[in-house]
């Protein structure tokens, strides 16, 4: 998959694409039926996405709680996976954010990127103060020569998938739910990073990851999925992880220790994706290590039961 990041700047060999414009975060069932039609709709064209970095919820409030289910590395490495062959990964700023509706259409659909056709959800807004429409873009694209399918809202049961209700249903501790919609467990990616090292002297191990940037779930313990994504231990393992501030130990900076299960070596640095399964038990904060010890027992067998089964 190529990656470009500049729409004034595009090698002829990119243009011509068929893209779905959107954020895709989390690329849930509905960004991939966006896809799906993207793929279809000019069958000899590269498929490709339009996409914004950072997110323009982040650049019109910086200082806003996190919101994104996917970093940027985890949602380039999901739509690479879905056989996205262009990532118009465009830088979201002030430039970008002042162009009218008919600018963005004409400098940056048309005349920059030069694509054939692009693809929208039925809700889809562009342009300064999102003044832009679905049916604006199927107007100029008439005008200007680019094709543009807009996608129906995806529907599951009474709900609408949404990135929102995703969001929802993790912070509710409710991941299959969260999976049904996004057609995959939610993972959280990331580097394993340095901690202190307790869980060594309780008899759990945990490989340390930040979830800054990230919509936290609900915090507690999960069986999980791990997949070690380099190095000499890459591969596919299960496990039991915490996702909180660790009561037991204080006020701390919220983040995700993963207990792998029948593994033992070096992970410090290494890139992780680990799947949130099923929501075992809210944080907790024990009288002593060993009532702490005695539930970690219980977490692991139960989580190892329900991994077993899948």
């Amino acid at each position: 998959m190529r990656i470009i990041r500049d729409y004034q700047f595009v090698e002829p060999a990119d243009r011509g694409a068929t893209a779905a414009i959107g954020n895709f975060d989390g690329v849930h069932l509905g960004h991939r039926s966006v896809i799906e039609l993207a793929r279809k709709a000019v069958p000899d064209a590269p498929l490709g996405i339009l996409t914004f970095e950072p997110h323009p919820r982040v650049y019109f409030a910086p200082d806003a709680p996190p919101f994104r289910l996917m970093s940027q590395a985890a949602r380039t490495s999901r739509l690479e996976k879905l056989g996205v062959e262009r990532l118009y990964e465009l830088p979201f700023n002030a430039g970008m954010a002042a162009l009218s509706p008919r600018a963005f259409a004409e400098r940056v659909i048309c005349e920059g990127l030069g694509l054939a056709h692009v693809v929208v959800g039925a809700d889809f807004c562009f342009g300064n103060k999102r003044a832009g429409t679905a049916e604006d873009l199927v107007r100029y694209g008439a005008e200007m020569g680019f094709g543009v399918t807009i996608a129906p809202l995806l529907a599951q049961s009474v709900a609408t998938v949404s990135s929102t209700a995703i969001r929802q249903a993790l912070s509710e501790g409710r991941p299959r739910d969260a999976a049904a919609m996004l057609g995959h467990w939610h993972r959280i990616e990331a580097p394993v990073i340095g901690g202190e090292q307790r869980g060594r002297t309780l008899g759990y191990p945990t490989a340390n990851m930040s979830i800054d940037g990230l919509h936290p779930p609900a915090f507690g313990v999960y069986a999980v999925l791990v997949e070690v994504l380099e190095g000499p231990h890459r591969g596919q393992y299960h496990g039991v992880a915490s996702m909180g501030v660790r009561p037991m130990f204080g006020e701390n900076r919220p983040n995700l220790e993963t207990f792998l299960f029948d593994f033992s070596g070096d992970l410090y640095g290494t890139p992780l994706s680990v799947a949130l399964v099923e929501y075992l038990r809210g944080e907790e904060k024990f009288d002593g290590l060993d009532a702490l010890i005695t539930q970690m027992d219980a977490d692991s067998a139960r989580a190892r039961a329900i991994l077993a089964a899948l």
